[in-house]
């Protein structure tokens, strides 16, 4: 007779779950004998942080929830900051941790810590299973509240003896797809009459148009409107090929050189813009560009962001009715045209620098150089993840992963992994700062011990940079984002891992080049000057003279 824990493996098998991320203990160990018998494999991990973060970035890479695993206390609340990652990003997933048992008390209240009510803040939805019969109909909902629209994550405590409990077998629920509705054809008819009266209309592309299953609708619908087009940090890769349409991604929410365009525009057209993130841009309460807003929900009204129209519906059926009533009908904007290919270039600026310690424009130009068009960097986040977002060019989408919601530190390494496990065929680099890395540095052995191919760059200075520059932009002095670091060449070889530095900038992209060419997991200990931060992002932006006014 099968026990609960068996029909929650059979429940996973049912939803194509292939793995599972994660930490046991000993309310687990039903669960995790059912696994043993079964075809999921289990990715044991050093932390159960870093099972969250790769089971996130499983669900934002291939658009299906990554299900991560922990124990009930210490190590379900180790999960807080991997669902919060996964909430604010939109990334489905499923968290299952571990309780005592519920119809007895043998251990008082030992290690016992309400995780249903912790989690309720942090997830779509959090259950206690209090019944093995209903494992298999939870399960079914638990994944497709996962998935829908906005995705995210949804956490299932599973009691120790609910998991040991015998019960007749009970038939998995068969999963159906679920189509998103579509956005009413006076609403398109609406947005099509605003962006042919608008002269200089623009596109943005934000997080939520950011997603596995809207490559190929997006890229359509630029290539074939011919809109000159922007992105969030999350948004980001959104769009495949070169279309020469791109003008830059907004790194910062004002000031910058990408910003010119959106001044001088005076439409436009959000997709998919999630206001979790930092924004992109300010809006004023009078005067500046229309805002039509395209998302799978309403837009969350803001001070600095009110859309004046706004299409609701599936975002990928949208874009492409819209495309099929504007082909053809637009007549570009050379101006704007004009201004992008002076944005581009004033962004690339000193990108061969030969500075050393290397300045964060070398550290860009050097990575794409080593990555191809389909190699994915992932970032940890630091103030690289600014001259990443505004200075890396994608070709191929979801390339570039950063986090622009939660912005927390710890999780480029783990999401890299996640990464090199989907596509192991591709390169695939973390870029972690040296006070991110540490804060996950241990999943090295997770990574060795999976025998990934993986390059890890850790970027030097031997402080919290990102702060450390907001304090000088401040006009603070100069305290407390300092620390020592260890030989990172030896701790990665102490893991069995490969391990390099980079002592002149001539070496970085043969060292990253040696690194991929090597294979297994090697890490890249590489100097940085973070100078460029006052220089470029402050008083350059400052002065700036904007080229082509609003007219």
């Amino acid at each position: 007779m099968p026990k609960g824990s068996d029909l929650l493996v059979a429940a996973l098998e049912n939803e194509g779950v292939e793995r599972i991320f994660g930490v046991p203990g000993e309310e687990n160990l039903d669960l995790l004998e059912s696994l043993r018998t079964s075809g999921i494999e289990l990715v044991l991990t050093r932390h159960e942080q870093a099972a969250a973060f790769m089971a996130a970035t499983h669900g934002r890479l291939t658009g299906k929830p990554g299900v991560c695993l922990a124990t009930l206390g210490p190590g379900a609340l180790n999960f807080a900051t991997g669902a919060a990652y996964a909430h604010l990003g939109a990334m489905p997933m499923i968290l299952i941790t571990g309780q005592k048992p519920v119809m007895s008390a043998k251990q008082a209240r030992f290690q016992i810590v309400d995780i249903v009510a912790s989690m309720k803040p942090l997830t779509k939805m959090t259950r206690q299973i209090v019944s093995a019969a209903a494992i298999p109909s939870t399960v079914r909902d638990a994944f497709r509240v996962a998935v829908e629209e906005r995705p995210g994550p949804v956490h299932l405590e599973l009691p120790e003896d609910v998991a040991a409990a015998e019960v007749e077998s009970v038939a998995v629920i068969p999963v159906h797809p679920v189509h998103q509705p579509i956005a009413s054809a006076a609403a398109l008819e609406a947005a099509m009459e605003v962006i042919l009266a608008a002269k200089r209309p623009l596109v943005m592309i934000g997080a939520a148009g950011n997603r596995p299953a809207l490559v190929d609708a997006l890229s359509s619908f630029v290539r074939r409107t011919r809109l000159p087009f922007f992105n969030t940090q999350m948004g980001k890769g959104a769009v495949t090929g070169g279309s020469n349409l791109y003008v830059g991604t907004a790194a910062l929410s004002e000031g910058d050189y990408v910003h010119e365009a959106i001044e001088r525009a005076d439409l436009i057209i959000a997709i998919g813009h999630d206001t979790i993130e930092k924004p992109p841009f300010l809006m004023k309460s009078a005067g500046g560009p229309r805002i039509i807003h395209v998302g799978y929900q309403s837009a969350t009204v803001e001070q600095v962001y009110h859309p004046d129209l706004e299409v609701i519906g599936d975002i990928g059926a949208a874009v492409e009715a819209l495309a099929e009533r504007l082909e053809n009908r637009l007549t570009p904007d050379d101006a704007m045209l004009d201004l992008r290919q002076k944005i581009l270039a004033r962004i690339n600026d000193r990108a061969d620098e030969a500075r050393f310690p290397i300045t964060p424009q070398r550290i860009v130009h050097d990575v794409r150089k080593v990555m191809p068009e389909d190699g994915v960097v992932c970032l940890d986040n630091g103030m690289y993840k600014i001259w990443f977002a505004r200075n890396y060019r994608t070709h191929v989408a979801n390339t570039l992963l950063l986090d622009n919601a939660l912005a927390t530190m710890g999780a480029g390494l783990p999401s890299a992994m996640m990464a090199a496990m989907l596509h192991p065929g591709r390169r695939v680099m973390a870029v972690c700062g040296d006070g991110g890395f540490m804060m996950n540095s241990q999943e090295m052995e997770t990574a060795v011990r999976q025998r990934l191919d993986l390059v890890v760059v850790i970027l030097n200075d031997s402080a919290y940079g990102m702060i450390r520059w907001k304090q000088a932009v401040d006009r603070f002095p100069d305290f407390g984002m300092s620390f020592g670091n260890p030989d990172f060449v030896r701790y990665a070889e102490a893991y069995g891992a490969k391990g390099s530095r980079a002592t002149a900038v001539e070496d970085l992209a043969p060292t990253l080049e040696a690194a991929f060419a090597g294979g297994g997991v090697h890490l890249v200990d590489v100097p940085i000057d973070y100078s460029e931060n006052m220089r470029v992002l402050v008083d350059e932006l400052r002065n700036r003279t904007p080229d082509v006014e609003c007219a």
